[in-house]
C-alpha cells in the first residue's frame, strides 16, 4: 500500500527522531520488507541476522539503527529504535486507517435498559442484551454480540464477530479482533457412572485496560470467582485461555498457547507460539517460555524454559545437543560390545570362541 502523496527522507526522518545517511531529498511512497522493496520503497533493518539482505535491497531508504555500518545500495535514517522509527513511519505511509462514524446501524438490536455511550459506533445486526453498558467512542463492527449485564469500556474498538458472554467486563482502549470470544462456558464435568455430568459455570471474566485480544481467541468463564486478563496483556490469534486463569499485567502471548485452568500467569510474562501450560501451576513474574514448550511445573520469576516437558533453557539446550548425537552413540556402544565380546573369547553372538580359554 502506498500514501497519495510521496514523503521526502528529510520529513520522514525528523518525523521519526531520525537523521539521514545520504540524499535526503529522495521521496518514498510505501513499505516493504528488505526482500520485497522495490524503488520508491522504505524498509527497516531491526535484526542483525538480516543485515546482508541491506546490500541487496532494492529499497530507496532503510531505516536502521545509529551503529550499523555494513555497505549498502540507498540511502539510511540512521535511528535509536528501527521498530519504532518504522512503525511510526508506515502510519505516514499508509492510507487512514478505517475509522467507522459515530452512529448506530438501523439494523442493530439494543435492549431498552442497556446503556450506551456518546460517540459510539454500533454497526450492522450488532445485538446487546439488556442490562449491558457500552462506553463513549467504543466502535462495535458488524455483528457484535454484548451479552447481558456485560460492560464495555470506553474507547474500544470490537472487530467484527466478536461475542461478550453473560456478565463480561472489558476496561478502557481495549481491542478485540474477529471473532474472539469472551465468556464461553470453562470446561468443567464430573463422571456419573460412564456419563460426564456439565459443571455449571457460575463465574465472570474481567479484562484489564489497553489489553488486545486476537482473532479467534477464546477466554472461558470461572467456575465460580473470576478469570482475569490483566492489563496492558497482549493476546495473539487462536489463543486458548481457561476457567479461574489469572494472567497478570503486560504479559504476551504468540498464537496457539493454550492455559489450563486455574493456572496463575505473573506480570511480564512471555509465552511464545504453541505454548501450553498445565493447570493449577503459576508462571513467576518477567519468565519467558519458548516456542512449542510444555509447562508441568512451577516456574521461577525471570526464568527462560524451553522443551517438553519445560526445562531451564541451559539444560534443555544440552539434552538437545545431545540427542543429536544419539546415532553416533549408538555405533560406538556397539563396537564396544564387541571389543569386549572378543577380549572376553565370545562372539558377538555369545558363543564361545575356539581357544578362548574354554576349560579342558
Amino acid at each position: 500500500m502506498s500514501c497519495p502523496e510521496p514523503i521526502r527522507l528529510s520529513v520522514l526522518a525528523a518525523a521519526v527522531g531520525g537523521t539521514v545517511d545520504g540524499a535526503d531529498d529522495i521521496a518514498v511512497a510505501g513499505v516493504a520488507s528488505l526482500t520485497e522493496a522495490m524503488p520508491g520503497d522504505l524498509s527497516f533493518l531491526a535484526n542483525p541476522k538480516y543485515a546482508p539482505q541491506v546490500q541487496k535491497t532494492r529499497a530507496s531508504a532503510v531505516i536502521v539503527g545509529k551503529a550499523f555500518s555494513g555497505e549498502r545500495p540507498c540511502a539510511l535514517i540512521r535511528v535509536e529504535n528501527p521498530d519504532k522509527a518504522f512503525t511510526q513511519a508506515a502510519l505516514m505511509l499508509s492510507p487512514k486507517p478505517v475509522e467507522p462514524k459515530p452512529g448506530i446501524h438501523p439494523t442493530a438490536v439494543i435492549a431498552s435498559d442497556a446503556a450506551v455511550g456518546d460517540g459510539v459506533s454500533i454497526g450492522p445486526y450488532c445485538v446487546i442484551e439488556p442490562g449491558a453498558r457500552v462506553g463513549a467512542r467504543t466502535i462495535l463492527g458488524a455483528s457484535c454480540y454484548i451479552g447481558h449485564g456485560s460492560t464495555v469500556g470506553d474507547d474500544c474498538r470490537f472487530h467484527p464477530h466478536v461475542t461478550l458472554r453473560e456478565y463480561v467486563t472489558v476496561g478502557n482502549r481495549v481491542i478485540i479482533h474477529n471473532g474472539a470470544v469472551l465468556g464461553s462456558d470453562g470446561f468443567g464435568y464430573y463422571r456419573q457412572g460412564e456419563a460426564w455430568i456439565k459443571i455449571p459455570q457460575l463465574g465472570v471474566v474481567i479484562v484489564g485496560d489497553d489489553v488486545e485480544i486476537g482473532a479467534n481467541t477464546t477466554v472461558d468463564r470461572a467456575r465460580f470467582g473470576r478469570t482475569v486478563i490483566g492489563k496492558g496483556t497482549k493476546i495473539d490469534n487462536l489463543v486458548q485461555i481457561a476457567h479461574n486463569v489469572q494472567v497478570g499485567e503486560h504479559v504476551v502471548m504468540a498464537a496457539q498457547v493454550g492455559i489450563s485452568g486455574s493456572a496463575r500467569i505473573g506480570r511480564g510474562v512471555q509465552l511464545a507460539g504453541q505454548v501450553g501450560v498445565a493447570g493449577h501451576l503459576a508462571i513467576g513474574d518477567n519468565a519467558v517460555v519458548l516456542a512449542q514448550s510444555g509447562v508441568t511445573k512451577e516456574v521461577p520469576s525471570g526464568e527462560v524454559m524451553y522443551g517438553m516437558p519445560a526445562m531451564p533453557q541451559v539444560k534443555a539446550a544440552k539434552l538437545h545437543a545431545h540427542v543429536g548425537r544419539l546415532p553416533e552413540l549408538k555405533e560406538r556402544v556397539g563396537e564396544l560390545e564387541r571389543r569386549i565380546a572378543a577380549l572376553e573369547g565370545r562372539s558377538a553372538d555369545g558363543n564361545r570362541l575356539a581357544g578362548g580359554g574354554a576349560e579342558k
